[in-house]
């Protein structure tokens, strides 16, 4: 069985992961949003990021020896910290944890990681390298957590490209905090 290539981030509504000024803090999730992270993250046997978002998760590798973390914050680290992660980026020479720089390609990269035995899906984080993927079309799912926000410009969610992509909607959720969750898969 392939192993799935998915793209899951938080998401305001007029399609932004961060916006105009970089702030993303308005994708702080509530307990129960939290959780559904946490049950995500069960089913991706390996991560693939870009420098951005690797640094900012930089902070879930060490998270566990504070003593302020919560009890699902300590299962997050505790799930994150052994997941694989596969870099991209030009600029690092080096990265820490169950991580490495990629060695090639993200397409050589993703059809690697399929032939490799393995479960759980191939997750894609932060929008560059997602909207890299998707002009590749190697995207069997898109996953917005949409939250409740305009915030006017920014990095946007979906690449802005002139290739036309139908999606089949598979799953929707909607939070007490008025966070809707959708998940479409890509039809092929």
């Amino acid at each position: 069985m392939v192993r799935d290539v998915t793209y899951s981030m938080g998401v305001s509504v007029d399609g932004y992961i961060v916006g105009p000024d970089g702030a993303f803090d308005w994708t702080v999730p509530d307990e129960k949003v939290f959780r559904f992270w946490i049950d995500e993250i069960r089913g991706v046997g390996v991560h693939l990021m870009g420098r951005r978002l690797y640094e900012t998760m930089l902070y879930w590798e060490t998270a566990d020896r504070e003593h302020s973390l919560d009890a699902a914050e300590l299962e997050w680290a505790a799930l994150w910290k052994p997941l694989p992660k596969v870099v991209f980026s030009r600029t690092l020479s080096a990265v820490q944890g169950n991580a490495r720089l990629a060695s090639g390609g993200l397409a050589e990269e993703i059809e690697r990681l399929q032939a490799e035995p393995g479960e759980g899906d191939i997750a894609i984080g932060g929008a560059t390298l997602a909207a890299e993927a998707a002009g590749l079309g190697l995207i069997d799912e898109y996953r917005a957590m949409v939250h409740p926000v305009l915030v006017g410009g920014g990095i946007p969610f979906f690449p802005r490209s002139e290739r036309r992509v139908d999606l089949q909607l598979v799953e929707t959720r909607t939070f007490s905090s008025r966070v809707v969750y959708l998940r479409y898969r890509v039809v092929r």
